[in-house]
């Protein structure tokens, strides 16, 4: 608990853990105020996502990066899956389909692209473990293709004429469900048990810090995991009124703005490992996150669609979403091939991302 109490004190951010509090105090105060509790659940999440990098950088220090980026990129993961769980019991379809899209595509640009830029301006050139990055970028891909048969085949006049194209859908994906779960419990064995030696860390600085003792990491993990979840869904109950009062429309809030504030935990982790150049966490953090979220997350929504939601839901994405999550894995496939980086990678990285939510800011995506 000391070493706890220290990082508290000695690092500034993690001051604004007062909001914490603050935020539910707000919420039912200030109900009726959107803007206000958006503004206070943004600063009490920043804090907590700076909790979580600290525990997981315990934990990676002893367990490994691969291992560390994976624990982060799980706990971090369910802050997205508390938001689409919330909005699947609503029937919120849109924004749950929404939600994942951005946050695979924000796991696979934004994270690694400010990593790259963060410790490049760092070290003159990084290094990181390619046969990890090219396994989850291959994961990733299989994902996309999955999410975009869906979306392709219920187009199809064949498909259409016969008038069970709803019908048609919602078999398909829930045989895809299965089967990318299957994919990604193959891929974890794949990783973690039988090749594991190929996935062993890149070399890297040694900085010097004392870890915190494992017991009180994993304990901080999981407390603050909860409490992030449970402000998440103040945020996102509120993002939708007040991006009408500051002018962003409903399509960048659910694809950008919710998948970066619900990603803060695994940027924080992903961005200080990288300035102390662990890329291999830095990466690991970046994939695992976007392959878990297209792999596992996505289809464990459409399984638990015919329990919570009003209707089951399919994997048929609006085909804008679907050319994204394309273009952002064939983007990590490219970049991470070769296992070195430089800040201007994580430029290029990043602009692909601006050229996104450029495009939603100003043509939203509209319902299919």
């Amino acid at each position: 608990m000391s070493s706890l109490l220290k990082a508290i004190r000695e690092t500034p951010i993690l001051w604004l853990l007062v909001f914490v509090p603050v935020v539910f105090a707000a919420e039912h105060v200030f109900e009726g105020s959107p803007t206000l509790l958006f503004a206070l659940s943004v600063l009490a999440i920043v804090p907590l996502a700076a909790m979580l990098s600290l525990a997981t950088e315990s934990v990676a220090a002893k367990t490994g990066d691969a291992v560390g980026g994976l624990l982060n990129a799980t706990l971090g993961n369910l802050t997205e899956l508390v938001i689409a769980l919330a909005a699947l019991q609503a029937g919120e379809y849109m924004l749950v389909k929404a939600s994942i899209a951005g946050a695979i595509v924000t796991n696979a640009l934004v994270v690694p692209g400010m990593s790259f830029l963060l410790g490049g301006l760092k070290y003159h050139v990084q290094e990181f473990n390619h046969v990890s990055a090219r396994v989850q970028s291959s994961l990733l891909f299989l994902a996309t293709i999955a999410l975009l048969i869906p979306s392709v085949v219920s187009k199809v006049d064949a498909v259409s004429a016969s008038g069970g194209a709803a019908t048609f859908t919602q078999q398909l994906s829930l045989g895809l469900a299965g089967l990318l779960i299957v994919a990604y419990a193959l891929g974890m064995l794949f990783t973690l048990h039988t090749h594991r030696e190929l996935f062993a860390s890149a070399e890297h600085h040694d900085e010097h810090e004392t870890p915190w003792p494992m017991g009180l990491a994993l304990a901080t993990l999981a407390v603050v995991t909860v409490i992030v979840a449970l402000v998440s869904e103040v945020f996102v109950a509120s993002a939708q009124e007040a991006a009408e009062t500051m002018g962003m429309t409903p399509a960048f809030v659910g694809f950008i703005v919710v998948a970066l504030v619900g990603g803060a935990a695994e940027m924080a982790s992903a961005f200080s490992g990288a300035r102390k150049d662990r890329l291999d966490l830095s990466v690991g953090i970046a994939l695992g996150a976007a392959t878990q979220i297209a792999l596992f997350v996505a289809p464990v929504l459409v399984l638990l669609s015919y329990v919570l939601g009003p209707t089951p839901m399919d994997l048929s994405f609006w085909p804008g979403a679907v050319v994204m999550m394309l273009v952002a894995t064939i983007t990590m496939a490219l970049v991470t091939n070769g296992g070195r980086s430089a800040w201007f990678v994580g430029v290029l990285v990043l602009m692909v991302y601006l050229v996104f939510a450029m495009t939603l800011y100003l043509l939203p995506p509209m319902a299919r």
